[in-house]
């Protein structure tokens, strides 16, 4: 009867190993790889790793290779469906053409979370991020 629970820990991810997978990441990266192998802390060892990046309807790819990841870090973990990866509709761009909007992307990004944690601070009565006890 216990083989009909369905698995709530690191054992779920027994059936993504050999699978092309997209990973989140805590600072906003996002990793596609083929995920390796795993252990009870949700670390990931991606193989054939690329970091995506996006600006508009463009995309680029920046190669890392063997990527590890630490489980503590991973936001989102999700599956590559093979048959629809090429059939978006974002054309591929030289990664170096897409940096510096990525960047300043990531900046407007900052300060508007900035901008909402000061609020939030002020108004609201909400601790600050970072703060003592928060961090890893």
């Amino acid at each position: 009867m216990d083989s009909l629970i369905p698995f709530t820990t690191s054992g779920a991810l027994v059936d993504c190993v050999d699978r092309k997978m997209l990973v989140v990441l805590r600072d906003g990266r996002k990793l596609h790889g083929v995920l390796r192998s795993y252990d009870q802390f949700a670390n990931l060892v991606l193989e054939d790793t690329v970091e995506r990046i996006y600006h508009g309807n463009a995309f680029a790819e920046h190669w890392h290779g063997l990527f590890l990841i630490r489980g503590e870090n991973v936001v989102l973990l999700g599956e590559v469906d093979l048959d629809q990866e090429d059939d978006i509709p974002l054309r591929q761009v030289d990664y170096n053409i897409l940096e510096q909007y990525h960047k300043k992307d990531m900046a407007d990004k900052k300060a508007r979370e900035d901008i909402k944690s000061r609020i939030l601070y002020e108004q609201k009565g909400f601790c600050k991020e970072g703060g003592e006890g928060d961090g890893y």
